[in-house]
């Protein structure tokens, strides 16, 4: 048997090792590059889209998510982190649920690039709607400086006075107000009227109207009517 079995391998070595290196030769050449495939493991962006206006997502499931990716060896190198996104639908998504299972229809491949998704890690996520509110807050000014020396601030109007703002029920407080970008008075000579940036008192909320500026009107007036502005006091002797 040892003696058949050394034959069969080792008679006419060369030409059977050349036929192998044929064949291999032939196999590469004669199967297109579409027919061979790899795979490859990719971390990418997890994206909640399609949030129904009357809802707010309190809670974010994970920016990143990792999957492998099997395609054609033509098109494995067009495929990275950079252009390769997964989509979580919510526009029919309920308050009631937090667990949501990721499907390879949610991963957004390049365009014209074919490809199939083996796997997804983490393959269920979890989130956390609320209903969406609408309230009026005051918008306060946010005054730094001193006045200069002689004059005063007589009052500081507001237009508009309130803004509204938009967020979820759990996140808005009553007690919130909207504050301005700073405002420097050491400089101001007289009554002037300037426009002002709007801050939000917490991230999670946004406005729910076009207007993010607000019309800011410092009254000035003379604190001592004889006495010229920005002149300094006399020193004691």
């Amino acid at each position: 048997m040892n003696i058949f079995l050394r034959k069969l391998f080792l008679k006419n070595w060369g030409l059977k090792l050349f036929s192998l290196l044929l064949a291999l030769i032939l196999w590469i050449t004669l199967i297109p590059p579409e027919k061979m495939f790899s795979e490859k493991n990719l971390t990418i962006s997890l994206y909640a889209q399609n949030i129904p206006q009357d809802k707010e997502l309190v809670k974010k499931p994970p920016a990143k998510i990792d999957v492998t990716i099997r395609a054609p060896n033509r098109y494995i190198d067009e495929i990275t982190s950079d252009n390769v996104v997964a989509e979580l639908n919510m526009e029919n998504a309920s308050l009631f649920q937090e667990d949501y299972t990721l499907n390879d229809s949610m991963i957004r491949m390049p365009a014209g690039v074919r490809a199939t998704v083996i796997k997804i890690t983490p393959n269920t996520v979890n989130l956390k709607l609320e209903r969406s509110v609408e309230i009026m807050l005051e918008v306060v000014p946010d005054i730094i400086g001193d006045p200069i020396e002689g004059l005063k601030i007589e009052k500081i109007e507001v237009d508009p006075a309130q803004i509204l703002i938009r967020g979820a029920e759990s996140q808005i407080k009553k007690d919130y107000k909207v504050k301005t970008s700073p405002i420097d008075i050491s400089t101001l000579m007289q009554t002037t009227e300037l426009e002002a940036d709007l801050i939000l008192p917490s991230p999670d909320l946004s406005f729910a109207t076009s207007l993010i500026k607000v019309k800011v009107t410092i009254f000035i007036v003379e604190e001592d009517p004889g006495k010229i502005p920005g002149q300094k006091k006399p020193r004691r002797k």
